[in-house]
């Protein structure tokens, strides 16, 4: 048995988009839980589809023992401020002089952080993490799939093991596998495996990076067989995160051998492959209405899912922007509903008025002014909500979000989830909340890029990509990249950026 410190800061963030955040968006728990510390982490994550769960449950099942520190998570944004960052690294690093001595250290992290004052940030905890510890303490760290996996993050740790699936139904599923890796690292001959590192040259568009479908499907599939050859311990995909001007910005193959023939040969093979199919990871989108327009003429009993995804929460959008919500209303669309739009003040209004009363309001478009502007319109509040509830679907699995008032606002033949807090479209229970039976529905719009696919493919019937106005821009050939480094594709088959 041996004592392994836990801890996670989790971070997605998108440089482009208008809001920080700060050191209450981690302690606050809005679709994932807030600050957790010391022994609590054992009783609140457990059962739930979060990195860290797995390690723990795994973990304890190998025998070992659980020195927990402090986990805590802020939906994605604009960077971490630099007050964030500083005061988590002050908690981890004590939390870490204090609960020693341990054999091993383990990190729940997300891959894709930038700080006002780092844009490594992942690469800046680890560095000082390795450096509290020495060169020779085991240091595991689970990655979400969308990690822009930086060169300093992999030379100071000894495994970087990340999400395979997006929809990301595997999070505690990779926290699971973590812990056998560093379960093998602890029993094995004390050496640290050999290791190689690949960035791709070219930039994927979050939209095709899903695993449900091909390209992205098949390269996990050869990933899992390269994982199974002999001397290769672990292998990681991250098709990394567009929206965030680094250096480093992109996909990345990491591999893990018991030598570094075995290392290379599997980086190599992932590499090669991803190359050879790259075109295939470009989509094709729609706009607003030409989307509504389909989905309208459309005799199908199942509904039609437009995806909202550049107005993705999930990826450092505000969710608050109106696209499609206008397009819907302007073509007479009915049984159609769009969701969850972020509007405190009016879902603060809808509830002063209550069920049944009509308000006239101006929705959406505060946070994310390069868009659509609000939306001027006089709606029935059909239902209000208090924004507690419990997920049910995969991806949220066990979480019990905290999104504030809500509201269910009707305009002509169109409906709205309206929340005061943030939280991507991606479970069925952010519309049952307020009496919405999704299946029952002609539209569903949904302000989320991918993660929905898990829990509203069984009930589409048909799937539109929508690009909408949104921060969280689909396109990263159109980005205002100035750190990029030079040479990197910025699509697939696309211009190469010019420094």
């Amino acid at each position: 048995m041996s004592r392994i410190a836990i801890a996670g800061f989790l971070h997605e963030t998108n440089t482009f988009a208008p809001r920080k955040a700060e050191w209450d968006d981690f302690v606050r728990a809005e679709s994932f839980p807030g600050l957790t510390l010391g022994p609590d982490i054992l009783e609140v994550m457990p059962g739930k589809n979060i990195s860290i769960a797995g390690f723990i449950t795994e973990a304890q099942g190998q025998g070992h023992e659980m020195v927990p520190i402090a986990w805590c998570c802020a939906v994605p944004s604009a960077h971490v401020t630099e007050h964030a960052f500083e005061t988590y690294m002050t908690m981890l690093l004590q939390g870490l002089e204090e609960a020693a001595p341990f054999d091993a250290v383990y990190l729940d992290l997300h891959g894709a952080m930038v700080c006002e004052h780092a844009e490594d940030g992942e690469g800046e905890l680890l560095a000082r993490v390795r450096a509290h510890l020495g060169p020779d303490m085991p240091l595991v760290v689970s990655l979400d799939l969308h990690s822009n996996t930086t060169r300093t993050m992999f030379d100071n740790c000894d495994g970087l093991i990340a999400y395979r699936t997006y929809p990301h139904v595997d999070m505690a599923d990779t926290g699971s596998r973590a812990a056998r890796y560093l379960d093998a690292l602890l029993a094995g001959p004390g050496q640290p495996p050999a290791k190689a590192h690949r960035a791709v040259p070219f930039l994927m568009p979050l939209t095709g990076q899903c695993t449900m479908a091909e390209p992205a499907l098949g390269a996990y599939a050869k990933l899992a067989a390269l994982e199974a050859k002999d001397g290769v311990r672990s292998i990681s995909f991250t098709p990394g995160f567009p929206p965030a001007d680094i250096w480093d910005c992109g996909p990345v193959v990491v591999a893990y051998g018991d030598d570094q023939e075995a290392a290379d040969r599997a980086a190599d093979a992932l590499y090669d492959a991803i190359l050879s199919n790259e075109a295939a990871f470009q989509v094709p989108r729609l706009t607003p209405g030409e989307a509504v327009s389909q989905a309208i003429v459309s005799n199908a009993h199942k509904p039609y899912v437009l995806a909202d995804v550049q107005d993705n929460c999930g990826a450092g959008a505000t969710s608050d922007t109106t696209g499609l919500l206008r397009a819907l209303v302007e073509q007479g669309a009915d049984r159609a509903v769009v969701g969850a739009l972020v509007d405190p003040d009016v879902a603060a209004q809808a509830h002063a008025a209550g069920q049944g009363a009509e308000i006239d309001a101006a929705l959406g478009g505060k946070f994310y002014t390069d868009g659509d502007p609000p939306f001027q319109g006089r709606f029935k509040v059909v239902a209000l909500g208090s924004g507690s509830f419990a997920c049910t679907g995969p991806f949220y699995k066990g979480a019990t979000p905290n999104l504030g008032p809500m509201a269910l606002l009707r305009i002509g033949g169109v409906s709205v989830v309206v929340s005061s807090h943030r939280m991507q479209a991606a479970d069925k229970e952010i519309f049952r909340h307020l009496g919405v039976e999704p299946d029952q529905q002609k539209i569903l719009g949904l302000k989320s890029s991918v993660h929905f696919r898990a829990d509203f493919t069984d009930i589409a019937e048909q799937i539109l990509v929508v690009e909408a106005p949104g921060a969280n821009i689909d396109r990263p050939e159109s980005l205002p990249y100035e750190n990029l480094r030079p040479g990197v594709r910025l699509c697939p088959e696309g211009p190469e950026f010019g420094g």
